[in-house]
């Protein structure tokens, strides 16, 4: 189940990082360019990976539900919403990308994905240093 999580959460913050690199080229659609094919199928996966993510994070968690997880359900439905709409246009621009880039929701997701990532990870760290 954690490998599962961890690759969601790689496919966000891979989608983010190459998202930043597209908001840089100044381009005015994604026709035409690699890197414009590359952008639909990068946010696609986004969107995948953020489909049911907090019931794969709750499940992880077990009994130890901490509330916290309202916050990722939340934060990952309004990116996840923000992705459709950009998805849904029939030309992704630098510009648009680069505003998706810079919502809130976007970036409060991201802090969340970090945040569990490393909350998820401390079982694994611990038990692996009380066998060392």
């Amino acid at each position: 189940m954690l490998v599962e999580i961890e690759n969601r959460f790689e496919e966000i913050e891979e989608c983010y990082e190459f998202m930043l690199a597209y908001a840089a080229q100044g381009l005015t659609s994604d026709k035409g360019s690699e890197s414009g094919k590359q952008v639909r199928v990068f946010l696609t996966r986004a969107v995948k990976a953020l489909t049911s993510l907090t019931e794969h994070c709750a499940e992880a968690m077990g009994d130890a539900r901490p509330a916290f997880l309202a916050v990722l359900e939340r934060d990952a439905s309004d990116s996840l919403a923000a992705m459709e709409l950009v998805l849904a246009q029939p030309a992704i621009s630098s510009q648009l990308v680069d505003n998706l880039n810079a919502s809130v929701h976007l970036r409060a997701l991201l802090t969340d994905v970090f945040l569990l990532g490393e909350v998820l990870r401390a079982p694994q760290v611990a038990a692996h240093s009380a066998s060392s």
